[in-house]
């Protein structure tokens, strides 16, 4: 058996495999620029996409397809978990993920080999900061929507909160649900002692492009009510590690400041805004003289005292990053 992790796909035309080993992800679809290309006319142009993590999960995204992406014959809408054995199934064609151990025993020594994905290259205590941004009311939409509508409106939110998230120099990390989670390792400046400036500036971007991306669905869809998002943001230190080999290591972080980040995503609600900060990225974001949020000293939950942070509008936030893009560069 193949010791690598790979798609057995069954066409018309006949079955292919296709190794997974060494990819952190990929698309599927009927365009040409497709890692896998279907061929198959009930496949939309990018219709699905696979996530690795650095655990060795394997994740699908539906890219809001028309015709949907379905899991052991059930359609899904929000990023699934795969298991070995998992049929997917798009327009026609059919594919099970064939998913060994990692571990392979040597028959000439008896040895156990690991692969690169299960290799703990380096770890280490470093700052970073991490974003946690959620779709508010998705059991309410998907009482209320049908499901190939969900389905397109989900999707398309998933495939481009991953595309926005890796153009502005991170990665989505982990799919909770109906949840994203990010994480920026940052650089310190020799000058400033503090985070780079122009790297905290791309953490904010991204929100902000992330939470506009999620106002134009509610006009490229007709929706029950509103479609709307919270999101918590949190900077620290944390032990991150570099996870498995080749030209792009995978990065994980562990640690209070990423549980914190989770209970800052959840005070928005208890709050009634769209973003919450902690006092740590308030700190680190340039100008935050600009940022127009609101402190609040609260509760966090499963925490023993108050902690201090910074809450606000999808607005305050767009008119805070157009602040900066009005500096000039000068960050």
């Amino acid at each position: 058996m193949d010791p690598f992790p790979h798609l057995h796909i069954t066409t018309e035309e006949g079955d292919r495999t296709v190794p997974l080993a060494n990819i952190s992800s990929f698309t599927m679809g009927r365009g040409k620029k497709n890692f896998v290309v279907i061929k198959d006319k009930w496949a939309s142009r990018k219709h699905a996409m696979f996530q690795i993590t650095e655990h060795g999960k394997f994740y699908l995204i539906d890219l809001g397809s028309l015709n949907g992406t379905y899991v052991n014959g059930r359609r899904v809408s929000i990023p699934v978990t795969l298991s070995r054995g998992d049929r997917i199934t798009v327009g026609t064609t059919d594919m099970e993920l064939v998913y060994p151990d990692y571990d392979i025993t040597d028959a000439t020594d008896g040895k156990t080999k690991s692969t690169q994905r299960s290799t703990m290259m380096l770890q280490q205590r470093r700052m970073i900061t991490v974003l946690v941004v959620d779709i508010r009311n998705y059991t309410g939409l998907a009482r209320e929507l049908d499901e190939q509508i969900l389905s397109q409106v989900i999707g398309s939110w998933f495939g481009q909160a991953g595309e926005i998230i890796q153009q502005h120099g991170s990665g989505v990390d982990k799919y909770i649900g109906d949840a994203v989670m990010a994480v920026w390792i940052h650089r310190i400046s020799p000058k400033s002692k503090r985070v780079v400036a122009q790297e905290m500036y791309q953490v904010f971007k991204a929100l902000n492009e992330l939470l506009r991306m999620s106002d134009q669905l509610n006009q490229k869809f007709e929706l029950p009510f509103r479609l709307r998002v919270g999101a918590g943001v949190n900077t620290g230190k944390a032990i991150v590690g570099q996870m498995g080999a080749g030209d792009r290591p995978e990065y994980t972080a562990l640690g209070d400041t990423v549980n914190a980040a989770f209970r800052l995503e959840t005070a928005t609600k208890d709050l009634g805004v769209d973003v919450v900060i902690g006092e740590s990225t308030y700190k680190e974001c340039p100008h935050p003289d600009l940022l127009d949020f609101e402190q609040h000293e609260i509760m966090l939950r499963g925490y023993d005292k108050a902690s201090a942070t910074y809450a606000g509008t999808a607005s305050q936030l767009d008119q805070f990053v157009a602040k900066l893009e009005g500096l000039n560069g000068q960050l």
